[in-house]
């Protein structure tokens, strides 16, 4: 009998409401066949992937609902489904747990599955739904408690409204802000008959700066003597200490310019404070002859640690987009790459010894068995090629990265995350176990398998996958350790990369992991350990004494550091004591107000630990940037928008925290947590923004999230402990705060953001979306980085680089329709007002 292809079924999705029997929601389904076939009413199933888990008793529609793993859900038609007749639809409506409030929450990836379990089954890709808006009170908060405010034009415009556009002479020119720079009334001419003069030790910084200023037009030429650009080596005199290796003084003068590092490294950042000193123009209009100011800067890092996390394993990004986010962190001066190579959803970088880990781990799509990719994942589909679930780095390609961020002063810190974490890992390797215990060699199979086949333990994964913890009492699981980071140093040897730290995930272990395996119970009997918190601490202790043989430092998030005890049945958390030494470094992640872990990074640093802050209230860049249905990223850490990660002070967290998740005032409900001691300060080695991948499906959603809170970020790493820190009267610490963003929101609509429009071709960074009202008939607007140009129509179109610019209080009657522009005329997001 003939069926609809994939392509002729239509799908809308709508949340009806929230706060349903207390914390679920209702949403509706809505089906609909499109050809001139009928959908039958067995034989086939649709497959989605959604983050929210759907309760299976209740569903209307003539449908079941079932998980299959993971995100992965599976629909059938019930025994009354009957058929779906050409050109008719079908309402289905379920109940899901938690909340959905925006767009990103909506299910994706469906396809549907032709004789589904037999050798005969077709998949088809169905596509995204068509996404209904969110319009009720019901639909676009969380609950009754829910506090935080709707992001609206109007709440725009209000929290805008601080803000002044500043005279160009009044922006800071240099970001991050240096810690000493003054600047004169006259210029010097960069042009093509400028020298770049350099010693040898300096030739890659030289090769550096020259493409740098080609790309803006100038023609400089390298030399071994001569006035015109000096770069050299020698003494620079800074009070700040937290790298003085990477310290570096500029002087711009008549005779030229002089940049003197205190190693390779400091002479490299003061070349990117130079790039910053040329006129923003040139970076989209390139020009043969460019001014700088005369001037002199001296500068080093507040911060060793300046880090961007980008995950790869969720879903994957090419070799290039990977070039030009190491290309932007230079620029801005960070210098730590932390690459979340693998996750439970993808295994993204070639391994020759285990080829199976990419053959297997790195593509995903429509299966039965795994043994030829992993299942879908975060809307990836049905289709294993093109899709943003598949996809590694060979050897070549991650040499190729490694070369590109060493000669930019990246370290590029791999994560390879076990013991959770790990699911297409396992599923690889018991490919490769099945293959070769096929074929008669039982001990070369088992020599890396991380699965204990007989384990019964019932888990769920934050995740929700119920097989992602690798059996940390097989043999084979550190044999696969050994081997993988055996591979990846020749890389980095070849590379002639430095590699001084793996980070080994370590986080999200779920509860019940191990508890039911037959190889895990007789390890832990046979070595007299009576807690699986014993196990896991024997796993990390095997893990260390390898990354030590290797002279790397076992990096990994804050669990890896955390002691679980159970008093009276109520678990706490404290610093774990076995492992507080210099070659094992907590990445610290988790501070939400009001969970009760708020202050967990300043106990690691008070215990000796020295950690890396990666608080998801301020640096999480995956998560929205406001509340706003249509804004994309998760937000269960809350509303992450660039003022918050460039208000975040590492050593005092507490200082802007006013209000919890769901936007209630703190009150004194932190009075008694932890603040760092004067041996504490000594171990925040650094700050750290994290971007995750679950919703990055192309390369314009990667940068979007990126940018500009990267720049944020960069500005909190580098620059001095901000005049607000530790200033206990609230009303004099928001005007500095207010004062100090209105100078970095200039910096951002005057200079930042439009440098970054012609950069590398132009990178797609989040163009800010205009706050607006109209009142009295006449239209106000703002924007939250003054500097961008606003245009607007009243007729009901879209707004064009051609309609009418926004420049004061126009009057207007109607539906005013608003937008910025970049200074290459890339639209950003349009809002209604009127």
């Amino acid at each position: 009998m003939t069926q609809p292809a994939g392509k002729q079924l239509a799908l809308q999705w709508q949340c009806i409401t929230n706060a349903h029997n207390g914390d679920n929601f209702i949403a509706e389904l809505t089906l609909s066949n499109r050809s001139a076939a009928p959908l039958a009413g067995s034989g086939w199933a649709i497959y989605f992937n959604t983050c929210r888990k759907i309760k299976p008793e209740g569903i209307e529609g003539g449908v079941q609902i079932e998980q299959v793993n993971g995100d992965l859900w599976r629909m059938v038609p019930a025994a009354g489904f009957g058929t779906l007749a050409a050109g008719e639809s079908r309402l289905i409506r379920y109940e899901g747990l938690f909340w959905v409030i925006q767009e990103t929450d909506a299910p994706l990836g469906f396809y549907i599955v032709y004789g589904d379990g037999t050798p005969q089954a077709r998949a088809e890709a169905i596509g995204d739904p068509v996404i209904l808006p969110f319009v009720t009170e019901g639909q676009r908060h969380r609950n009754a408690n829910d506090k935080v405010p709707l992001v609206t034009p109007a709440t725009r415009f209000a929290d805008n409204e601080k803000l002044t556009l500043l005279a160009p002479e009044a922006v800071g020119k240099i970001t991050p802000t240096p810690l000493e720079a003054s600047f004169g009334g006259g210029q010097f001419v960069i042009d093509g008959s400028t020298a770049i003069v350099h010693p040898d030790a300096l030739n890659a910084e030289a090769a550096l700066l020259q493409a740098a200023l080609a790309d803006v037009g100038v023609a400089a030429q390298r030399a071994a003597a001569g006035k015109g650009i000096v770069l050299q080596l020698g003494t620079v005199n800074v009070a700040q200490t937290g790298a003085a290796g990477e310290a570096y003084s500029l002087e711009i003068g008549a005779d030229g310019i002089v940049i003197t590092g205190a190693s390779a490294h400091g002479v490299f950042n003061g070349i990117q404070s130079l790039r910053q000193l040329l006129p923003v123009d040139a970076f989209v209009n390139p020009l043969p002859a460019l001014a700088v100011p005369f001037g002199r800067v001296v500068d080093a890092p507040r911060f060793a640690y300046r880090g961007l996390h980008l995950d790869v394993g969720r879903n994957f990004s090419s070799k290039q987009s990977v070039l030009r986010l190491l290309e932007c962190m230079a620029l801005y001066k960070l210098n730590q790459f932390h690459f979340h190579l693998t996750d439970d959803e993808g295994w993204r970088l070639e391994i020759p010894t285990l080829p199976e880990l990419t053959e297997i781990g790195s593509g995903r799509g429509y299966t039965a068995t795994e043994t030829d990719h992993l299942v879908p994942c975060f809307g990836s589909g049905a289709e294993v090629e093109g899709s943003s679930g598949t996809g590694f780095y060979s050897r070549a390609d991650f040499i190729e990265i490694l070369r590109f961020a060493t000669a930019r002063h990246i370290e590029i810190v791999p994560e390879f995350d076990v013991p959770g974490h790990a699911r297409s890992a396992i599923k690889a390797m018991n490919v490769r176990y099945e293959r070769l215990k096929a074929a008669g060699q039982l001990e070369a199979a088992e020599q890396y398998l991380l699965t204990d086949f007989a384990d019964k333990s019932e888990y769920e994964s934050v995740q929700l996958w119920h097989d992602n913890v690798i059996c940390i009492a097989r043999e084979g699981a550190y044999n696969f350790i050994e081997t993988v980071i055996t591979d990846v140093k020749s890389m980095y040897a070849e590379a002639g990369a430095p590699w001084t730290t793996l980070h080994t995930g370590g986080d999200e272990v779920p509860h019940g992991a191990w508890e039911a395996s037959p190889i895990c119970q007789a390890f832990m009997q046979q070595h007299g350990m009576t807690t699986i918190q014993e196990l896991q601490d024997h796993f990390l202790g095997r893990y260390r004494d390898i990354l030590k043989k290797h002279g790397l430092t076992f990096g990994g998030w804050e669990e890896i550091a955390l002691k679980k005890e159970t008093v009276d049945g109520v678990v706490h958390h404290g610093p774990n004591p076995k492992f507080v030494d210099a070659n094992f470094r907590p990445y610290i992640w988790n501070n939400i107000w009001g969970w009760g872990q708020e202050d967990f990074a300043y106990q690691l640093a008070n215990a000796g630990y020295q950690v890396v802050l990666c608080n998801v209230t301020n640096l999480y860049f995956d998560l929205a940037y406001e509340k706003d249905p249509v804004e994309p990223g998760y937000y269960w850490g809350g509303f992450i928008n660039t003022r918050k990660a460039f208000e975040f002070c590492p050593l005092d967290i507490y200082t802007t925290a006013t209000l919890n998740l769901f936007g209630h005032e703190l009150g004194d409900s932190l009075k008694n947590s932890a603040r760092l001691t004067e041996q504490g300060v000594k171990n925040v080695i650094g700050i750290q923004g994290e971007l995750w991948a679950e919703n990055i499906r192309d390369a314009g959603r990667l940068e979007y999230l990126a940018m500009p809170r990267l720049v944020a970020l960069a500005e909190r790493a580098w620059a001095k402990d901000p005049g607000w820190t530790f200033v206990a009267d609230k009303a004099v610490r928001d005007a500095r705060m207010d004062a100090d963003w209105n100078q970095f929101a200039n910096r951002l609509g005057q200079r930042e953001l439009p440098r970054l429009d012609g950069l590398v071709g132009g990178y797609g960074y989040r163009v800010p979306v205009p706050g607006a009202t109209v009142d009295g008939g006449k239209l106000l607007a703002n924007v939250e980085a003054p500097g961008f140009v606003l245009r607007y129509t009243t007729d009901g179109s879209e707004p064009t680089n051609a309609s009418a610019q926004y420049t004061g209080p126009v009057a207007v009657s109607g539906t005013v329709r608003l937008a910025a522009f970049t200074t290459t005329g890339r639209r950003g997001r349009v809002v209604s007002v009127g």
